[in-house]
C-alpha cells in the first residue's frame, strides 16, 4: 500500500480516513478512536476537531475518528457477532472476518505512512487505581519502556487543566503484546499511545478532555501548536 493522498479516504461506506498535509515538512500523526463502539468521548472528540477544521502546521495529520462502525452505532465493545477489532491485528487480508481484513487493511496503511506518532483514544470503567489491576481511568498507557517522554510532559500539562482529583491524569506502563497499539509500535518503532478517560466522569466532560490530550499531543510533536 502506498501513502494516501490529501482528503477522506473510505475503508468501508462508514469508516473514513481523513489526511491532512502541512506545507512545511515535519512527523506524520496518526489519531483514531472507536476502534470499541462503547467508549465514545474520543469518536465524539475527533470529530469536534474535524469540524473545526483541523489542520498541521507541519508534517501530516492523519484521523480517523470511528475504527469501528458497525461496534459504535451498537455501543458495544465488538459489532454483534464480531470480534474484539483491537485484538485482530496484524491482521489477514483473506480472513473471513470482517474486523481481520479491516485490520490488515490498517496495518498496511501504517506501514506505508510510518507515523511517528499513533494515539487510540479508549475510555475506562474503572478510575485508576496504581494497586488495581488492571484499572486505566485517566491515564496515558504505554507499553514500552522506557517511557516515551511525550507521555511525561504531556502527563504534566494535563494536570495543570484538571478541575478535581477525579480528573487527574497518571502514565501508565501496562504491555498487552496482542493489542493494535503494541502490534503497531512493534511493526514500525512509532510512539504509541493509549489515551484512557474514566466513564465516570460526565459525557461533555470527557469528550473536552479527548480533545485537549489530542491537541496536547500534537503540539508536543510539532504538528499543530495550541493556540
Amino acid at each position: 500500500m502506498s501513502r494516501l493522498s490529501p482528503g477522506v479516504h473510505w475503508f468501508s461506506p462508514t469508516l473514513p480516513i481523513h489526511v491532512f498535509d502541512a506545507a512545511e515538512p515535519g512527523p506524520v500523526a496518526l489519531i483514531q478512536a472507536g476502534i470499541h463502539g462503547d467508549e465514545v468521548a474520543g469518536v465524539h472528540a475527533l470529530q469536534e476537531l474535524l469540524e473545526e477544521q483541523i489542520r498541521p502546521t507541519r508534517g501530516r495529520l492523519i484521523v480517523v475518528p470511528i475504527m469501528n462502525p458497525p461496534a459504535y452505532r451498537a455501543r458495544q465493545r465488538c459489532a454483534p457477532g464480531g470480534l474484539d477489532l483491537n485484538r485482530c491485528f496484524p491482521g489477514d487480508a483473506d480472513a473471513p472476518e470482517r474486523e481481520r481484513r479491516l485490520a490488515r487493511r490498517f496495518m498496511d496503511l501504517v506501514l506505508a505512512e510510518r507515523p511517528a506518532l499513533m494515539a487510540t483514544l479508549h475510555e475506562s470503567h474503572k478510575r485508576y487505581h496504581p494497586d488495581v489491576r488492571p484499572s486505566f481511568g485517566q491515564t496515558l498507557v504505554y507499553g514500552v519502556e522506557p517511557m516515551p517522554a511525550i507521555i511525561g510532559r504531556t502527563i504534566d500539562r494535563l494536570n495543570e487543566r484538571i478541575a478535581g482529583d477525579d480528573e487527574r491524569w497518571a502514565p501508565q506502563y501496562y504491555p498487552v503484546a496482542t493489542s493494535s497499539t503494541e502490534v503497531i509500535v512493534d511493526a514500525t518503532g512509532c510512539v504509541g499511545i493509549c489515551v484512557e478517560t474514566w466513564m465516570g466522569l460526565p459525557e461533555a466532560r470527557r469528550i473536552e478532555l479527548q480533545r485537549l490530550v489530542v491537541e496536547l499531543l500534537l503540539d508536543d510533536l510539532g504538528v499543530r501548536p495550541m493556540a
